[in-house]
């Protein structure tokens, strides 16, 4: 284990430090200490390590991860886990608007809240939210899966391609496309599997199943009030 004190270390030294480690794949271990809400920790991170963060920090955190394994012990600003190709985050606090954003694979586990545009144009990763997510979650997402075991926001799915949307909570609104979709037996196995990974406290069969109504793919007259 390798500790890290950012009140020691300046943030570019870090990154580096970290970086260099994940091109040697030998999946080290370090811990980050006194982050005080330093922004783009632990980012660009490009193969296989355990980075636990012993604090909050600022925006950014975890961008574009590929194949490591970070927690945060405290909240996250804008942005965590931002462009994220695989791997695993997880926030054991809340974590500000557009968590996950454009994220291309792996896991985000948030176990507190999240703010507004939680998965805003995703491509393909998943997101567990064990609290409630804000308003314009989803928007414009195209692939990937985001489960949430509270309440949702207004404008969920707002322009949504073919991601899948999984609510256990209420839903304030349904963005514009976004429609409630049956529950297949592949949906409660898919969460079954996830929830469990993710050390959520729920069943498969408390959620609801959001997705496309694919009204939005080419423009229709009929449906010209919509775009």
């Amino acid at each position: 284990m390798t500790v890290l004190d950012m009140s020691q270390v300046a943030l570019r030294e870090l990154n580096s430090t970290l970086q260099a480690a994940a091109k040697d794949r030998k999946n080290e271990a370090f811990d980050i200490t006194n982050p005080r809400g330093s922004h783009a920790v632990a980012v660009g991170l490009d193969g296989p390590l355990n980075v636990t963060i012993k604090g909050s920090t600022g925006y950014y955190c975890a961008g574009m991860n590929k194949e490591a394994t970070v927690t945060v012990e405290g909240s996250t600003g804008p942005g965590v886990a931002e462009n994220m190709m695989s791997g695993v985050v997880t926030i054991e606090g809340d974590a500000s608007q557009y968590a996950g954003a454009t994220g291309r694979g792996g896991l985000l586990n948030i176990k507190g809240n999240a703010s507004s545009r939680c998965g805003i144009s995703m491509k393909g990763i998943d997101i567990v939210v064990h609290g409630n997510i804000g308003h314009m979650s989803a928007f414009m997402a195209q692939r990937g899966n985001l489960v949430v075991l509270g309440d949702a926001g207004d404008a969920l799915g707002d322009s949504l391609y073919e991601a899948r949307l999984f609510v256990r909570g209420k839903v304030k609104s349904l963005g514009a496309d976004c429609i409630e979709k049956e529950m297949r037996p592949e949906h409660l196995e898919f969460l079954k599997d996830i929830l469990e990974k993710t050390g959520a406290d729920a069943k498969p069969e408390e959620f609801k199943r959001y997705g496309s109504a694919r009204k939005l793919y080419n423009f229709n007259i009929d449906h010209a009030d919509e775009y």
